[in-house]
This record gives C-alpha cells, sequence and structure tokens, in this order.
C-alpha cells in the first residue's frame, strides 16, 4: 500500500535526521549555484544551521542580531536591489514578530525574499509556550503572494529548499526542532504537490511535517484491523494541491486533517473550505491544537495534547 516512488522501504527503522540540517546543506549548495543568494540571521544561526553557508560566503552572511523586524526590512532593500535574501529565525520571532514588515514590505512589495521559520509547534518541546510556534501557518497563508511550505523530514527539507530558492514568489518555509524519520527517498520536490505516501479506501489523512510520520504509523497499525487509510503529504500547504485532496477525500469521503498548529486558520481550515466550495460531503475530523501548549518532552506532549498517531487513530474509528 505504501507508494515506493516517494517512501523509503527502509522507512519504519531509517535513521533519524534534522530538518534543519537537511537546509542548512541544501543552502550551501545553492549558495554555489547562485551568487545572488543572501542569507540573515537574528543572532540564531546555530539553531538554524547556518555555520556551512556562513563560513563559506561570509561576504553573504548577516547575523543583524535579536532584531526580526529589521531583518525583514533589510531583506526587502535587499531584494530590491536584485538580491536573493532568506531570513532565518524561530518561527515565534519571525514571522510572529515580524508580520507588520513581511506584510507590507515583502507581500504587498512583492519581494522575493523567503522566510524560513524553525521551531515550529509543540514538537519544539522543553522551551515552552512562548516559543511553540502554532500560529505561523494561519498568519503566513493569509498573506497574498505568499507560499507556504512545510516539509516532512530531512530529505524532503532539502529538496523544499531548493524549491523554495527558486520560485518567483515570497515563501515560508517552516521548520521544527526534534530529529525525525528519514521517510522520504530524495527524489522530487514540487511546491504546489502533494504527495500520495500510502493509498486507502476507507479514509484520508492529510498530514505536514512531523505528522506526516505518525500518519503513516497509525496507517499501518490501522491495516491491522483492516482498515486501509490513505496517507497525504501536504507539504505545500499553500497554494494546495486541490485536485490531490479532492479526488481522494471524493473516494473514502472520511478525512482527518493533522497538524502541529492551531486547529484554526491552518490547512484544516484550507481544507473545510475546499469541500465545502466543491460540495463534497465527507466526514471531517481534526488533530492539532485548541490552545497553547507547554515545555516538557515533545512526544509525551504529542501525547498529552492529542496530536500523534493515537489521536489520529481514534479520530478514523469514530468516523468509521
Amino acid at each position: 500500500m505504501i507508494n515506493k516512488q516517494w517512501i523509503r522501504l527502509d522507512w519504519k527503522v531509517g535513521e533519524l535526521k534534522y530538518m534543519r540540517d537537511g537546509f542548512g546543506e541544501a543552502l550551501v549548495e545553492m549558495g554555489e549555484e547562485r551568487d545572488d543568494l543572501v542569507v540573515l540571521t537574528a543572532d540564531l544561526g546555530s539553531s538554524l544551521r547556518l555555520e556551512g553557508f556562513k563560513n563559506r560566503f561570509p561576504e553573504r552572511y548577516f547575523n543583524v542580531g535579536v532584531a526580526e523586524q529589521n531583518m525583514v526590512g533589510v531583506a526587502a532593500g535587499l531584494a530590491a536591489e536584485g538580491w536573493l535574501p532568506v531570513t532565518t529565525s524561530f518561527g515565534v520571532f519571525s514571522p510572529g514578530r515580524s508580520w507588520d514588515q513581511i506584510r507590507v514590505s515583502v507581500s504587498y512589495s512583492k519581494a522575493k525574499v523567503k522566510v524560513v521559520g524553525s521551531h515550529g509547534g509543540v514538537a519544539t518541546g522543553e522551551d515552552g509556550a512562548t516559543h511553540q510556534a502554532l500560529e505561523d501557518v494561519a498568519i503566513m497563508q493569509v498573506l497574498p503572494e505568499m507560499v507556504v511550505v512545510a516539509p516532512c523530514d530531512y530529505n524532503q527539507a532539502k529538496l523544499a529548499t531548493r524549491a523554495m530558492i527558486e520560485h518567483e514568489n515570497p515563501v515560508y518555509l517552516r521548520l521544527v526542532r526534534p530529529k525525525s524519520l528519514v521517510l522520504t527517498k530524495e527524489v522530487e520536490f514540487k511546491i504546489g504537490k502533494a504527495y500520495v505516501y500510502r493509498e486507502g479506501k476507507d479514509a484520508t489523512i492529510l498530514a505536514y511535517g512531523l505528522q506526516v510520520e505518525e500518519a503513516l504509523i497509525a496507517a499501518e497499525e490501522l491495516a491491522m484491523e483492516k482498515i486501509e487509510v490513505e496517507v497525504i503529504n501536504v507539504s505545500t500547504i499553500k497554494p494546495l494541491d486541490e485536485k490531490t485532496v479532492l479526488e481522494s477525500v471524493g473516494k473514502t469521503r472520511r478525512v482527518v486533517v493533522a497538524e502541529d498548529h492551531q486547529i484554526i486558520g491552518g490547512l484544516g481550515s484550507e481544507v473545510a473550505r475546499l469541500l465545502v466550495k466543491n460540495q463534497i460531503l465527507a466526514k471531517f475530523e481534526q488533530v492539532g491544537m485548541n490552545g497553547f501548549g507547554e515545555s516538557g518532552d515533545w512526544r509525551k506532549l504529542y501525547q498529552k495534547y492529542g496530536l500523534g498517531k493515537e489521536a489520529i487513530k481514534e479520530k478514523i474509528r469514530l468516523m468509521l
């Protein structure tokens, strides 16, 4: 049932790697290919894995200090002068603190700035609620011109970084803190495409980021109960791959949207809007946050707040 075109055969026992490492490595590769690529950080170069780019291209690396709003303004100015800037911080700080500058200087101005926000979701763990970005997808996807991308593992983060840099629009790339299973083959990443990782007829799981791993494990365990679930990695949240979503939900008539984000304003809201617009009658459930998190081990927080595989399985069982 696994789509072997995209998923590694050994994914269940595969290596654990940081998405941020894939991002940092891709930056260095793209820096070799593009002389116009510049990287800015708000004093979080180590956390965002920027050492490689800094050492290789020191003249194209800028640490603006703890000044996220200023960082976006500088990036917009660089873009106006023909550079291709990538801004980096934690999601709660950028886009969180710098949203007004992103709205006006980037989105409204159609500046080709790439905004990277790491430490998305409750998965940020021990850093606590103030550092767990749970609203970033909502506030970015509402902006005109803005593309929103959230890879599911190291390989996809590497490919998504390359695609982001080459894209004509401003892009928001969402990364997470912990290591995760390397699920995917390093084959393809297209902005605007959702990937069917597992086929099924009884229900559809739409997920991004770490929830893709949780969804695949849930689907494997549900298969032991004779429940066949389709798992789709919606790695581009905006623009949403409407065709793939509609085809799957139109077939299964049951859908769970799983995201480490507030249930209001994220992927779930967009999928609900899409189904209503196209008059698709289906049972609809969400796995996500409805409030703030707390400090703790991220796996335990996933259990407490119902973000992991058990919550996904329970939602599907209830729909059936």
